[in-house]
This record gives structure tokens, sequence and C-alpha cells, in this order.
């Protein structure tokens, strides 16, 4: 790990002033993806600014009925609590199906929204990656590609994004707050925070440089069947090879987002139109356009296969 200086924010706008000002500059609060990055030398930040003091560590209700969550809510706290148990049950069983215990107790809400991919290019230094060193080149296309994207992605990178937590904010339409470094506010459709890759896939979200998230903002129940469906090469701990988050009513209309697949959780609500003929005509919607290589082909029937299971249980 290459040396840096550390600072302890003061205040949101503080954080933010300071990272606009320094390049090298990089946030920490649970650093369970940062610190590991950091130990390979994938991200090599000069300045580090601790925000972790910040107080954004409540869930509180909203005038709309929802809830704002902080920025700093753990990931085990915010599954653990009563009101996201009963009321946005998707979203505790997508984080309680990601990491392990240890890790949970750490990440934070904003950084499980803005952990890096798990393609194993990215985390070999030794290998071009795009998103790595801009330009270099993506070895996965033409290289190990199981784990990798199917839909959205580009000639420069087929990575996918590894939040569970992530796909069940798309599917509930939860908004991200931040504060940038003159003070003024942003809120930001998580439909809008992710990036597809084109041809600048180091760029992974509309974030601009010092702005800080503040919390995540939850609309009012919708009701209905909270399932999320993770499939994985093991049992825990494991990145998603395919997950499905779904809010699903009783008529069998619903909501339906898809992890394991793009560079963002994927949704496309004209796909949920299709959800009361079945899983098949729904994913072949919802894939529209997927263009999987030879070694993760097999993600485009277990889309389907997942999101039927979803619909099977919903209707239980």
């Amino acid at each position: 790990m290459r040396a840096f200086t550390y600072e302890r924010a003061t205040s949101p706008v503080q954080a933010a002033a300071a990272a606009a000002a320094n390049p090298d500059a990089k946030f920490i609060a649970g650093g369970t993806n940062l610190l590991d990055l950091m130990k390979l030398e994938i991200e090599t930040p000069a300045h580090l600014i601790d925000v972790n003091g910040l107080g954004l560590d409540t869930i509180e209700a909203t005038s709309e009925g929802g809830l704002r969550i902080g920025a700093l809510v753990r990931n085990t706290d915010l599954a653990a609590d009563e009101r996201v148990r009963r009321d946005y049950g998707v979203l505790s069983r997508a984080i309680l199906a990601g990491a392990s215990g240890q890790l949970r107790n750490r990440a934070t809400t904003a950084g499980n929204l803005l952990q890096r991919t798990r393609c194993p290019y990215f985390y070999d230094t030794a290998q071009p990656c795009n998103k790595r060193q801009p330009g270099s080149g993506c070895s996965a296309i033409g290289g190990f590609s199981r784990q990798l994207g199917i839909v959205g992605t580009s000639e420069a990178c087929i990575a996918t994004n590894p939040s569970d937590m992530a796909v069940a904010m798309r599917v509930l339409d939860a908004t991200v707050e931040t504060v940038k470094p003159d003070a003024t506010t942003r809120r930001i459709p998580v439909a809008e925070f992710h990036r597809l890759p084109g041809d600048t896939p180091q760029i992974e979200t509309v974030l601009e440089r010092g702005e800080f998230i503040t919390a995540v903002t939850l609309p009012a129940p919708v009701g209905g069947k909270h399932l999320y469906r993770k499939v994985r090469d093991r049992a825990s701990y494991a990145f998603a090879l395919v997950s499905v988050a779904a809010v699903i009513q009783q008529d069998g209309t619903g909501r339906i987002a898809v992890g394991g697949v793009a560079h963002k959780p994927w949704r496309v609500e004209a796909a949920e139109s299709e959800l009361p003929r079945g899983a098949k005509v729904a994913a072949e919607r919802l894939l529209a356009g997927a263009t999987p290589t030879h070694e993760n082909a097999f993600k485009v029937p277990l889309v389907e296969r997942t999101l039927g299971s979803v619909l099977d249980e919903a209707r239980s």
C-alpha cells in the first residue's frame, strides 16, 4: 500500500470541498472495498477523507411517507430496521444476500452504491483493463467472462456492478441525495446514478468531482410481495451470476430489476407490463439486445428461470 495523508471531515460540505481541492483524494467510511483496492494498488489515493464522524447514520421517516437513509447507515442496521423489513422487504433481503455479517457491520449505504466491479481483470494489475487504465483495452473480451455482463456492455468494458443493495434500490425507485463543494444539493434518481460503460468505463456514476452522498431516500411503500433471489456459485460470500429483485402485486403486475448482468442494476420498465404473461415473455423484453459471450450465454436462460421462480413464489 502506498503512503497517504489523512483528515477527518467536519461537515458534508467541508468533505466535498476537501475532495474537490485534491484530485487524488478519496472518501473513506467502512473501507470494505477501498482498502482492498489500495492494498492491490488499484486505487492509489494520496489523501483519505474520513467521513465517519458526520452523523449521517440515521433512518428517518419522510413527510411523503417514505424513508431517508443516511449515507453512513451500516448495511446490518439498514437490513434489520423494522420499517425496512416491514415495508421494503426486498431491500432487507438483498442486503442480507450480500457479503458476510462482518462486512455488513462495516459497509455503509453510500459505500455499497459506490463499490467497484469485481471483474477478475480489473483486479489483476498485470492485465489490460480500461476501467483501471483507460485506453489499455479490455482483457475480459475474449478472456474469462463467465461472471460478466450480457446487456448494456460496450467494446470497452463488459464488467458488472456487484451490489445487491443497488438492485433493490432500483426496483424501489430510490433517490440519491448529494451535496457539492459549493453547498448546493442534488437529488439523483438511482436509475440515473450508475452509468453504462460506453467508451469511458472508468466513469461509473454521474457524481461530479467532490460531490458527496448524504442520503438515499425511498418513496412511500408500494405494497405487494417483496422478493430477492440470488443465483451464485456457492451459497454464501459470492457475487451474483444473476439476481432478481421483485415487488409483485396480487394481480400479477409488478416491478423487477436484475443484477449480475450489466454495468448497473438492470431494469426495463417496458418489460414489467409483460409479467402477467409469464417469465419467458418478460425476460425476452428485459434482455432485448443482449450480447453475451460464449462463456456467459447461460445467463440469458438463467434470468428467465430465476424470474420464473420469483413469480412462482409470489403466487404461492
